[in-house]
This record gives C-alpha cells, sequence and structure tokens, in this order.
C-alpha cells in the first residue's frame, strides 16, 4: 500500500510536525510505502518530495503572496491567519506519476493547493483537520463565529459587511467542488470532529477521531536536574513553561491570558518562581513579568523540546481554540502537568487533577489558581508525572495511532474496489 501525504512544510509548523511523524511511523512501524509532497521543504528526507529546480524554489516563494492578492480589497481585515487556495498546481500530475493508493491531505494552503484542484484528486482521500480553514470561508480559526455552519458571509475577521463576500464565495466554492468527493474526515480531537459535523462542508461526510501521535522514545521524562543542567535553567526554582510557534505574537495562542495569570500567581509566589517560554525571541521591549523569563527562542528539534519540557514543574497552554493541543501532549509525555482552559481539543488531553488542571474557559483567575494548584502539589508530584506519562502511553503513542490510520485506508480502499 502507497500513502502520499501533501502538507506545505515538512518541518515547519504544528501540522507539518503532526504529519511527518505519522508519515515516519507508517514506514517504519506498519509497513506502509509512505511519501510526503510539500511545497516548501527544509529536511533532507528522500522520501519527501519538495520543489526541485530553481523555479519551482521560486514559486514555492512566491506562492503565498499570490494567494492573497484577493484580500487586499479588505484593507481592514483583523491579521489572524486566513487562505482564499486559489492558485492552480497541477496536482492531477504530481498523484498521477506518483501513484498512490490513498491521498492523505494535512495544512495544504500558502498556495500550495486550490479548492478547485481537489475536485480532480481520483483517488481515495483521507483529510486530517489540523486546525478549521477546510471548513471555513476562508479563516483558520473562527473563534466564536459559527458562520461556516451556514454560508458565511459578512466575515467578521474581514471586518465585511457584505454577504456575499470573499468568505461566501470561498465556502461556496468547497461546497460545489468537494460534495462529489468522498472525503473521509479525520480530526484528531472530539471537539474539531464537532465542529466539522456541523459545518456546511462536511455535514455529511465521514468523520472519525484518531489524535496525533508522538513518538514515545524522543519525547520521554528527563531527570530534572540534568535537563535544567543542560539548559543552563535555575536548579531551584519553581518553573512554568509556555511555548508554541509564534507563541507571543500569535493571539490564539494566550499570551495575554498568561501574563494577567502571572500577575494573579504573584500574589502567592515571589523569587521562588521563574518563566521559560520558547516559539519566541526575547523582544527589545519585553512584557513587565512578575517573574524571571527565559526566552529559548524557536527549537524544532524533538531532543532539545523534550529536556525542556522535563526541566519545567508544569507547562501552561492558554490557548483560546486547538484542534488537538501539540505542546500539551509532548509536555505529558515527558511527565510534565499542563494546566489549560477546560475548551477544545485540550479537553481530550488534560484530564482534571489527574495530570493537570483545566480552568474555566478564559479564566485568567482560574488559570492561575490551576498553576498553583500544581504548583503547590509537592505530596502528590510523582503521581502527577505518572499519570501524564501514562495518558499518552495509552493515547498518543504514535506507533498505535499509526495503526488506526492503517485500518482507516484498508476500509477506505475496500469501498473504492
Amino acid at each position: 500500500m502507497k500513502i502520499l501525504h501533501l502538507n506545505t512544510n515538512d518541518k515547519i509548523g504544528g501540522a507539518a510536525r503532526a504529519a511527518d511523524r505519522l508519515h515516519r511511523a507508517l514506514n517504519q512501524h506498519v509497513n506502509i510505502d509512505s511519501l510526503m509532497f510539500v511545497q516548501r521543504k527544509t529536511g533532507d528526507s528522500p522520501d519527501v518530495i519538495g520543489p526541485s529546480s530553481k523555479i519551482e524554489r521560486g514559486e514555492s516563494i512566491a506562492r503565498p503572496y499570490i494567494d492573497k492578492l484577493p484580500l487586499l480589497r479588505y484593507r481592514h481585515r483583523q491579521g489572524n491567519p486566513w487562505h482564499v487556495s486559489w492558485v492552480p498546481r497541477n496536482i492531477k500530475k504530481v498523484i498521477n506519476d506518483i501513484n498512490p493508493d490513498v491521498v492523505h491531505l494535512h495544512w495544504i494552503n500558502d498556495g500550495f493547493i486550490s479548492i478547485k484542484e481537489l475536485e480532480g484528486i481520483n483517488r481515495p482521500i483521507v483529510w486530517t483537520l489540523h486546525d478549521s480553514w477546510p471548513f471555513t470561508g476562508g479563516c483558520h480559526i473562527p473563534y466564536n463565529c459559527d458562520r461556516y455552519t451556514r454560508s458565511c458571509g459578512s466575515c467578521p475577521q474581514l471586518r465585511s459587511d457584505n454577504n456575499k463576500d470573499i468568505s461566501y464565495q470561498i465556502l461556496k466554492s468547497k461546497i460545489k467542488n468537494w460534495s462529489n468527493n468522498d472525503i473521509n474526515v479525520v480530526t484528531p480531537s472530539n471537539w474539531m470532529a464537532e465542529c466539522a459535523r456541523n459545518s456546511s462542508v462536511f455535514r455529511n461526510n465521514n468523520i472519525t477521531v484518531i489524535p496525533n501521535g508522538l513518538d514515545v522514545d524522543k519525547f520521554k521524562p528527563i531527570n530534572q536536574n540534568v535537563s535544567r543542567d543542560v539548559l543552563n535553567l535555575p536548579s531551584q526554582k519553581k518553573l512554568i513553561l509556555f511555548g508554541a510557534m509564534s507563541s507571543t505574537s500569535d493571539y490564539n495562542k494566550g499570551f495575554h491570558f498568561l501574563i494577567k495569570s502571572l500577575e494573579l500567581l504573584s500574589r502567592k509566589y515571589s523569587d521562588e518562581v521563574e518563566l521559560i517560554i520558547f516559539g519566541s525571541s526575547r523582544p527589545l521591549d519585553p512584557p513587565d513579568f512578575p517573574f524571571t523569563a527565559h526566552y529559548m527562542g524557536n527549537i524544532n528539534d524533538d531532543a532539545t523540546l523534550a529536556l525542556l519540557y522535563s526541566a519545567a514543574d508544569v507547562m501552561c497552554v492558554p490557548s483560546l481554540q486547538e484542534s488537538f493541543g501539540q505542546t500539551a501532549s509532548e509536555s505529558l509525555a515527558c511527565g510534565t502537568p499542563v494546566v489549560a482552559f477546560n475548551a477544545t481539543g485540550l479537553k481530550d488531553i488534560v484530564d482534571h487533577k489527574q495530570n493537570g488542571y483545566l480552568a474555566e474557559a478564559y479564566d485568567e483567575n482560574e488559570l492561575a489558581q490551576g498553576l498553583e494548584w500544581v504548583l503547590s502539589k509537592e505530596d502528590i508530584k510523582a503521581q502527577l508525572s505518572k499519570n501524564a506519562r501514562d495518558k499518552v502511553m495509552e493515547s498518543f503513542n504514535i506507533r498505535e495511532v499509526s495503526k488506526k490510520y492503517l485500518e482507516l485506508y484498508k476500509s477506505i480502499m475496500k469501498t473504492t474496489v
């Protein structure tokens, strides 16, 4: 069996990392011939196909900018991720040349594949939803907007009052071009599955919940003192970890919630607590935290991430919306409890007062209480750590996740014979 994964990047971003982990696990653990086709290749794996000529590399740089041209008419739009996906590529030729049994879509934006071209894929399709874009009129994170359940239009993120604006046109195009495609939707959380089922795009599709998987041999507990020594972090402090791609600038990651909760936490803790931030370098004018902050910058290798998670006493993931919450699962794998809001995909990862703390959604006071609860539980610290690791071994082990995908591939191939 040959599987072809399509993702814009091979290494950069949470979706790329999740797709790459699955791709490698399929090759290593379930004896599948798995390949990836990407628009931007930064690694050197021979089973990942990317631009090979100067012209193709130039196109890969230009495509994201070309894709955004229709948005220029919305001069007052918000800065949230938003894609039109209209730039043609002739993806059908790529697929026919590779000749896979199943095409597995992941994050395909930044001008990688157009909406119309998916109609021409004459192979069984699996699509893992790493955010909400596949079923919205262009946004990746709809927040409180539910227009995607109807027809979009008057998009709040575009600051549009036109019922038939570009968001309406995009959603209409998705419904038109994908209705005849038997797209087998996979969501990494139950919350995302419910969103997809309620959408006007996928309400009639088969939807399966399969969580993102982790290599538990890479993400595992490392002695805390050793981890701190390697990373040059203080050995006697209580350390709170926060991080993600663009962690301090991406509104969805909830950095503003973290700042407020730390101010509240400082009323009970002072010199004994410090903060670690990854996914962002120290800004020229950093926030005035009540605690010392260590900025670790962007980290792309799993070994360093495992050290970071192991060095911390608690991981804070105050995101507004997560299709899954990969940093939370990585932290648990390393035995570090997680504090998050009781909302979206994180509810599938964090078990309240078992391996972390689920605060009432978007309440900074509750978030601070959760951090305090974990930091103060010296008597059950070892049990929290064990529960965290056990949850990942039981639910997010990439070997078991790859087996679930194998069964899905087999089932859809049977229906197409």
